[in-house]
């Protein structure tokens, strides 16, 4: 098993969930930022916000579009840059991510653009704004910094990790571990604190290529993953490497076919799940809910408890 025979796989199946569409936008300076177009509702005129004393400084306030009230949040703020200059005249980003609706505020729109996942780089580690940039990709040669919003979410509606007590008291500890693979540092932890609540340690990958190359390390060190991993949990939407990608790597080789493989992301729909089938991988759940997560992982594992007798 290497790099190369999976790069192989990966050129057989490429039109295989490889696509992305990224919204680009700006802020308060001429950098280009980018999400992705399936966790965007609409962009419309920025509007007069109600402000809420005690709200978030984060948020620059309520508005109800079309029928849902939800808050604003000034995205250039939330990344650490300067605040909005008259967010009357800017734009708002509504974005649905993790079942809840929330709006961003952005100065101006750029466009709409296509490319694919294998295009997408890891941001180098920096500091300032650059914390909340999961990834970068060139677009007609200048570079645009794909935003880890479940991040900047994370610091105005703070994620449920609290597994209830009819999941955390089911596992004894020690005996499990699962491989989570995600792009973002929050999520990725805010899966580890669910999953070790229910006694099941987690081995954390940053995307699907960093995942692939522990996986190799590991084997060159003698470990049988389909005993080492009790089942592996992935983010879809990944630089370099998504999640559909890495399924179908490991599908490709014999020793990983029965791998248990979980694939979890912001993005709902019909898409999802006939993907699923698609690249090999067993089930597919919305993010996040700490319960949702639980049950799918301890079905898993009851399931293979049960199938060794």
């Amino acid at each position: 098993m290497n790099e190369a025979k999976w790069g192989s796989s990966l050129e057989s199946n490429r039109a295989a969930g490889t696509r992305l569409e990224l919204l680009l936008f700006q802020l308060e300076s001429p950098h280009l930022y980018g999400i992705n177009v399936f966790k965007v509702q609409e962009v419309i005129p920025s509007q007069q916000l109600t402000r809420l004393a005690g709200a978030h400084p984060l948020v620059s306030g309520i508005a109800t579009l079309r029928g849902v009230t939800m808050s604003i949040i000034d995205l250039s703020r939330a990344i650490g840059g300067p605040p909005m200059r008259n967010p009357e005249q800017g734009y708002i980003i509504i974005t649905e991510y993790n079942r809840s609706v929330h709006g961003f505020l952005i100065r101006r729109m750029d466009r709409i653009i296509n490319t694919q996942w294998d295009k997408v780089q890891p941001s180098p580690p920096a500091a300032g704004h650059n914390a909340y940039v999961t990834a970068i990709t060139l677009v007609d040669k200048q570079i645009v910094e794909i935003l880890d919003v479940e991040k900047v979410l994370d610091q105005v509606v703070r994620a449920k990790t609290e597994v209830s007590e009819q999941y955390s008291s089911q596992i004894q500890p020690g005996h499990y571990e699962v491989l989570v693979v995600d792009d973002s540092s929050v999520a990725r932890n805010q899966i580890r604190r669910s999953l070790e609540q229910l006694g099941i340690k987690c081995t954390l990958a940053t995307d699907g290529r960093d995942a692939l190359k522990l996986i190799e390390r590991l084997t060159k060190e003698g470990e049988d993953l389909s005993t080492r991993f009790d089942m592996i949990v992935s983010d879809i939407e990944m630089p370099e490497i998504d999640g559909y990608q890495l399924t179908m790597h490991l599908r490709s080789d014999p020793r990983f076919k029965t791998v248990y493989i979980l694939l979890h992301s912001s993005i709902s729909g019909v898409f999802n799940v006939d993907m699923v089938k698609r690249t090999g991988a067993n089930k597919f759940i919305q993010k996040y809910h700490p319960d949702d997560l639980a049950k799918a992982v301890l079905e898993s594992i009851s399931a293979k408890t049960a199938s060794r007798g």
